[in-house]
Order: C-alpha cells, then sequence, then structure tokens
C-alpha cells in the first residue's frame, strides 16, 4: 500500500512553535522530545486535515503538544504516534465545538451513512484502485478535493489508515470506537473517494 503525503510539511519554524517545552523540568521535556518530536509532522498534517485550514490547524497542533506534555506521566510507553494524534483529534473536537457550534450540533448517523452506501461496499477491493491513484503525481489535487467532501468520520479514517499508514487497532484507539466501526466507515469512505474522484475525472 502506497504511502503518499498530500500536504505539504509543517517547516522548521512551525515544529519549533507547537514544542512546549517550557519546563523547569528538564528530564521532563527531554522524554517528550523523545518520544514525540518524531511524530509532530504527522500531528500537524492530521490537524490540518481535520481543520482543512492551515492557521487552524497550527492552533489546534500546538494545544495538543500542551495538553500531551501536561498528561506525558499518563503515557505507558504504548504507539507515541497513535497517542499524540488521539490527543490532536480531540483537541480538534474541542476547537470545533468552541467554534463551531450549529455544524458541531448535527450527530453523525453512523447507521444511515453506511446503509447510504450498501450497494456493494467491499473492504478489500476499493483498496487497489485507491493505491493506484495515490501513486499518481498529478492526482494530488483531486485526492485532497475528494477527501475534503467526506463527513469528517470518514475522512479521519481513510486519513489514518491510507496516509498514516495506522492499523485499525491503532485508528479505533484514537478514535474512540470499535475495530469494527473503525472496518466499515474505512469501507465506506474508500467508497465515496473513488466516487469523487470517478466523478471530476467525468466531468
Amino acid at each position: 500500500m502506497a504511502k503518499i503525503h498530500v500536504l505539504a510539511r509543517a517547516p522548521q519554524s512551525r515544529r519549533k512553535e507547537a514544542d512546549p517545552l517550557v519546563s523547569d523540568e528538564p528530564s521532563r521535556a527531554k522524554r517528550f522530545e523523545r518520544i514525540f518530536l518524531p511524530h509532530l509532522d504527522a500531528a500537524y498534517d492530521f490537524a490540518r486535515w481535520l481543520a482543512r485550514d492551515d492557521r487552524n490547524a497550527e492552533d489546534i497542533c500546538q494545544e495538543a503538544c500542551l495538553r500531551a506534555f501536561k498528561s506525558l506521566d499518563s503515557f505507558q510507553g504504548e504507539s507515541g504516534r497513535a497517542w499524540l494524534l488521539a490527543i490532536v483529534r480531540n483537541t480538534y473536537y474541542t476547537w470545533f465545538t468552541r467554534n463551531k457550534p450549529d455544524a458541531a450540533a448535527v450527530p453523525f448517523d453512523e447507521e444511515t451513512m453506511i446503509a447510504a452506501g450498501e450497494d456493494g461496499v467491499d473492504l478489500e477491493s476499493p483498496l487497489g484502485s485507491i493505491d493506484r491513484i495515490l501513486q499518481e503525481r498529478d492526482a494530488r489535487r483531486r485526492v485532497n478535493g475528494a477527501l475534503e467532501q467526506l463527513s469528517q468520520e470518514f475522512r479521519e479514517v481513510i486519513v489514518l489508515r491510507e496516509l498514516e499508514d495506522l492499523s485499525y487497532k491503532e485508528i479505533a484507539e484514537i478514535a474512540n470506537v470499535p475495530i469494527g466501526t473503525v472496518m466499515s466507515r474505512l469501507a465506506r469512505a474508500r467508497k465515496l473517494l473513488l466516487q469523487h474522484l470517478r466523478h471530476t475525472e467525468e466531468s
């Protein structure tokens, strides 16, 4: 499975801004650097996909890093990337509820959305097609546009799986849903993504 980063990586200056190493505990700061600094680009990318805005993504990523630093003692040595991305996701939803209350009031209806795509949803067959599309350099803009059309819940699982290459288990932990829910959302997200891409090709 190809892994392509269709978003520009955060520049070094941004990574420094997001680094909350303002502490009187140098050992704690060093532990944070060792565990999480390698994943700050992924954190920013994920925040950017969620917020769909560079400036908001920077704010969300910085706040998430501060939260991660404050909660460092609760980190038990599992995947640092998955743990940080879960904090990014939670920080985003806090930001979203505060800044877009009307949109946040509309619940995501899992059964309705899945039922809407029951016409031949396959967990495996769409993957090969997406994999080929992601390998095309000239398709990056179309992929970005198609991902923007997906609902929040579908977009986050496909970004985490196809772009960040996380496991179903890690995605389930980040999204705080069962693995079966991750799989059903991912199946529907793949199908919708391909539909959007094919529509742009035909138009």
